[in-house]
């Protein structure tokens, strides 16, 4: 048996984030009264982009949340009618401005499944041209190819924080899901 909710207070909802405050009754019988629940509407996709050299694409991205500038992988919330590879191809051009090819989406999850229903697609991808086009500088300050060396670097020395990069450049740098399922 799974928890079953009983009833639902919506304390804020927006196009990104819904928190609710949930009467929830636990497969004991046990009655929590008030289970806080963060909805994300629209699940995300984060994006390990190669190149040839096998060099990684990491953007800095200014967040306001934690007041840092913070090296990640580019990755965004999916559009209505979006698959993850779509977005993934949307993504990487707005934040990088690079075009990519031979997309696989090679794993999803739930990120924070004690507090939300925040769903994550993993996609890999291979840069497609080298030409690079502007993009978004409200979201990145710097785009940069890193060496596989220099990033397993960053992460020993916790120059990487967002798990939602951390994930999938494990599996990359440990060669997990070379082969699309």
């Amino acid at each position: 048996m799974l928890p079953k909710r009983l009833q639902r207070k919506t304390i804020y909802e927006s196009k990104w984030l819904n928190l609710h405050v949930d009467k929830v009754q636990m497969p004991s019988g046990h009655i929590i009264e008030e289970y806080h629940f963060l909805d994300f509407p629209a699940e995300g996709v984060m994006i390990v982009v190669t190149n040839k050299k096998g060099e990684i694409c990491m953007i800095k991205s200014p967040r306001y949340q934690t007041q840092t500038l913070q090296w990640e992988i580019p990755g965004g919330l999916m559009e209505e009618g979006e698959n993850p590879k779509e977005t993934a191809k949307r993504e990487t051009f707005e934040e990088t401005g690079y075009q990519i090819k031979n997309m696989r989406t090679i794993y999803s999850c739930h990120p924070l499944n004690s507090v939300s229903d925040k769903k994550i697609h993993i996609v890999f991808a291979e840069l497609a041209a080298k030409e690079q086009s502007d993009y978004d500088l409200n979201e990145v300050s710097e785009v940069r190819w890193f060496s596989f060396q220099e990033v397993k670097k960053m992460i020993q020395n916790k120059e990487i924080s967002d798990m939602e990069t951390l994930l999938p450049l494990s599996f990359y740098l440990n060669g997990l899901f070379k082969e699309e399922r």
